[in-house]
């Protein structure tokens, strides 16, 4: 048996020159929506592509090797990846999630339990009496984020893996923020690892997608089955971008957070800078852990500015070199105001409990020269002066 390859070469490797056809060094993407069967009453390896493409495969086989998981699926989009992990409670039982995740999590949770079809206890994970009363409840399944979107709290994946197993519940994390290139959940006893495929894996703002990894294959195998029956697995040429994507992964991530690191000890020296959230500092509450947790501090970070919003309103207009949109991950930098953006449907009352204020703005910090981005972030910060 050949020894495992660093996650490095699985990234840049995997799947390289094994073209049956024509030996090309480049898989191929396979576009066809059926395939021919070999005869009558006999099924090749793939039928139609809803249920399973080589191309989607060979993405899958990637991401679930860098993860070290049994295997993966890959949906539509990081919301897909979501909601395909939560078919896995029964219907009725007890999830629970941070209080402080993705807007866009915070409202299919919202809505799911809307509907029935799973109770919900949004907890603050790191209130130890609070997670305690939680899982004295059975849950189900776990839902951990870590780092945290947008105020990059930093969850104990192993301590909360060993308290699910007394419960019988099995655990999920977004791992969204770091990419296998910076932490590996199922390494700490993670059931499943979720990611939207969108971002960092990615890489270059261009497709949506998702992908969820389960540790066990017969989760892998029930995981396959449902995706196929509710038709959200991902599409051929998507999974050719993204794989694409994936070659590049640990370089893009190294200079990124190189960046990240730079920018959160600018910020965290500013005279307009209320507070900065950032793992990589040796002031945030989770740097010990996350040093411990994590092979690196990312390439996100969120801060606070003084001023209100109105201050807010300057600087995004006045900032350079970071775009003002969504999403995240990408090679260009992005900021983001939580609040009116990405956890505007949460509602202010759930933002003040999370703690994401008025004044908080989110980067996700890209490849661009270090001095350009700090003096974009300088551009932000002359406006609100004047």
């Amino acid at each position: 048996m050949p020894n495992p390859r660093d996650p490095h070469t699985v990234a840049v490797a995997n799947g390289i020159a094994t073209d049956p056809a024509f030996r090309s060094v480049t898989p191929p993407i396979y576009l066809s929506s059926t395939f021919a069967f070999p005869a009558y009453e006999k099924a090749g390896p793939y039928d139609y592509t809803r249920t399973a493409n080589p191309s989607r495969d060979l993405l899958a086989d990637t991401i679930a090797k860098l993860e070290g998981g049994a295997g993966a699926v890959v949906v539509c989009s990081g919301m897909a990846a979501i909601d395909v992990v939560l078919s896995r409670a029964p219907r009725g039982g007890l999830v629970i999630a941070p209080h402080d995740c993705y807007g866009g999590t915070h409202r299919l949770l919202g809505t799911r339990q809307q509907c029935g079809q799973i109770e919900l206890a949004l907890v603050d994970l790191g209130d130890p009496a609070a997670l305690a009363a939680a899982m004295a409840r059975r849950p189900a399944l776990i839902l951990i984020e870590t780092p945290s979107n947008p105020l990059m709290r930093v969850t104990d994946i192993k301590a909360i893996v060993a308290q699910a197993r007394a419960v019988g519940a099995k655990v999920v994390v977004d791992n969204t923020f770091l990419s296998p290139a910076l932490q590996r959940p199922i390494a700490f006893g993670a059931d499943y690892v979720v990611h939207s495929t969108t971002k960092f894996i990615n890489g270059h703002s261009d497709v949506v997608g998702g992908a969820v990894i389960a540790a066990a294959k017969e989760d892998v195998e029930a995981l396959a089955e449902w995706v196929n029956i509710v038709g959200v697995t991902g599409a051929p040429f998507d999974s050719y971008l993204t794989l694409r994507g994936v070659r590049t992964l640990f370089a893009r991530v190294e200079r990124q957070q190189a960046n990240a690191g730079a920018i959160a000890a600018f910020l965290d020296n500013h005279p307009l800078v209320r507070a900065v959230y950032y793992p990589g500092l040796p002031s945030h509450p989770g740097y010990a852990l996350a040093k411990v947790q994590q092979a690196g501090f990312g390439a996100m970070l969120s801060f606070e500015l003084t001023g209100g919003t109105d201050a807010v309103r300057s600087f995004v207009e006045a900032i350079e070199v970071f775009t003002l949109a969504e999403s995240l991950g990408g090679v260009e930098s992005l900021i983001a105001h939580p609040a009116t953006m990405t956890h505007v449907k949460m509602g202010a009352e759930a933002r003040r409990i999370a703690g994401i204020s008025d004044s908080l703005l989110r980067l996700s910090v890209g490849m661009e020269a270090e001095a350009d981005l700090i003096a974009g972030l300088e551009a932000g910060f002359a406006a609100i002066k004047g």
